[in-house]
């Protein structure tokens, strides 16, 4: 009974620490010039997937009655989202999620070559297969990256600056 309590505990632990051992992985993979390391833990079609919805809810004039009845304003909300969805295929790529987390560490550093482990203000689980980690202070220009468990691996599936 004892070894059963300590194999659960075990188990409870090391799913605790499973992201974190994902945000070495990414630390390591940002300073590597390798980009099949960078890949791994990325999840590209989801980070696409999560900014349109954001530009979506930014764009949509139905929520506001006054906009709502002008044709113009809907034709314009329409073709944007036929053009951003070609737009994000091309501009959120893995060198723009290399960039934009040594942007994010930079400015959160102050250093020339940082590490992301040290740009971290906040880490820890949204619910158990979605875990949160911040870069810098909260309201002070934080980038917040969003990571999911996917087939038995943690990736990140959003960015948010």
């Amino acid at each position: 009974m004892r070894l059963l309590r300590y194999l659960i505990l075990f188990a409870l632990v090391a799913f605790v620490v499973w992201p974190y051992y994902h945000i070495y992985r990414l630390d390591v993979a940002l300073g590597s010039t390798d980009p099949r390391a960078l890949e791994q833990l990325m999840d590209i079609p989801a980070i696409r997937r999560n900014y349109k919805e954001r530009l979506e809810d930014n764009l949509d004039f139905r929520s506001r009655p006054s906009l709502a009845a002008d044709n113009a304003l809907t034709w314009l909300q329409q073709n944007l989202q036929h053009l951003g969805d070609a737009a994000l295929g091309q501009a959120i790529t893995l060198e723009w999620v290399r960039d934009t987390l040594q942007q994010a560490t930079t400015r959160v550093t102050d250093r020339r070559s940082p590490h992301l482990i040290a740009a971290i203000d906040f880490a820890f689980f949204e619910s158990y297969d979605r875990f949160l980690v911040r870069l810098g202070e909260l309201g002070k220009d934080a980038t917040h990256i969003r990571m999911t468990l996917q087939d038995k691996t943690w990736q990140v599936t959003d960015i948010i600056r």
